[in-house]
């Protein structure tokens, strides 16, 4: 067999760095994925927000002494004698300099949620790997969730509209969605697919309702809980039936997707579908800044920057239509 592939990690701030090392390094495990090792990691972190100043000793502690990983000082040493790095730190404002670090080592590269704190950011980052030739993908572990494959392969036809919510509490320093609403965010964008053209946005101190319009007059609608009851559900509905959400998932599927990443270099979710999604996100808080104002996704591409190439629509689709209800079904308001 070949030898594994050895990982570098930058930012061991997160439980990731702790769960992705666990399922690499412990063949012991039982959802031990082979191929790869994780071998070295700068720990980085970012002192200005608690979730990364007070677990970072700990996370370090566990991968350096319980999976014997070395722990190196600065993002060149992680980037040297490694085969491809896993950029897992939780605070997205350094990214982009962090990434130019991995870019000009030439290591592919998976950028854990937030790919970064601005859509400007997350744009002039696949520019630069696109410039280098350097292979780099993002994605929520939801993508995979088997319950959230079982939504999204319901039918065969596209889905006419979903409704995802799950937890978004709000981080300094970043727009509200892209830290823990990537992942509800995630899941819409994995049963509806591409094609989302602009978005409204509802919000209270408990919860965002952001309603996307997909071409095709197909709605999904993201429910972002912002306090209270937290949970993860999706439901879609198609041209035969209603399907909800039945079970979860962990991060083992992704994980697996990373090292055929990392083996492969082709990335299972392109830089266009991932710019969408935190394009969606973005025109949210426009659509919030602008008192619930309908946004389109091309609007805020083109202002980060974006090339033509990973452009949507223009966004002037019309809403979609109310049709009559056909004889011999229930009318509006019967029993």
């Amino acid at each position: 067999m070949a030898e594994d592939l050895r990982i570098g990690i930058i930012g061991l701030d997160t439980s990731h760095s702790e769960q992705f090392t666990l399922r690499l390094n412990d063949p012991a495990n039982p959802n031990h994925i082979p191929g790869a090792r994780v071998v070295v990691a700068f720990p980085g972190g970012s002192p200005d927000i608690e979730e990364s100043k007070s677990r970072i000793d700990g996370f370090t502690a566990t991968v350096r002494d319980k999976f014997g990983v070395r722990i190196v000082g600065s993002v060149p040493e992680a980037c040297k004698d490694v085969d491809a790095i896993l950029l897992l730190s939780l605070d997205g404002r350094p990214r982009l300099e962090l990434i130019k670090q991995v870019i000009a080592a030439g290591k592919p590269v998976f950028m854990d949620k937030p790919v970064a704190a601005t859509l400007k950011d997350a744009v002039e980052i696949y520019k630069l790997a696109a410039a280098a030739q350097v292979p780099v993908f993002s994605a929520s572990a939801v993508r995979w969730y088997p319950g959230v494959l079982e939504v999204a392969n319901a039918e065969q036809t596209p889905a006419r509209g979903a409704i995802s919510y799950g937890p978004a509490h709000v981080l300094p320093h970043h727009p509200d969605l892209f830290f823990y609403g990537i992942h509800p965010t995630e899941a819409l964008f994995t049963v509806m697919g591409g094609g989302c053209l602009s978005v409204t946005r509802t919000t209270t101190p408990f919860e965002s309702i952001v309603t996307g319009l997909w071409s095709g007059d197909r709605t999904g609608t993201l429910h972002a809980i912002h306090e209270g009851a937290k949970g993860y559900k999706l439901i879609r509905f198609g041209d035969a039936q209603i399907t909800e959400q039945k079970s979860e998932g962990d991060y083992t599927p992704m994980l697996r997707e990373i090292i055929k990443f990392f083996q492969t270099k082709q990335p299972p979710v392109s830089p266009k579908q991932t710019l969408e999604i935190y394009a969606f996100m973005e025109a949210a808080e426009e659509s919030k800044r602008r008192d619930g104002a309908r946004i389109t996704l091309r609007e805020v591409m083109v202002k980060a920057g974006a090339p033509e190439a990973w452009l949507p629509e223009d966004g002037k689709a019309r809403p979609p239509q109310p049709k009559s209800v056909p004889k011999g079904l229930p009318q509006p308001g019967g029993s």
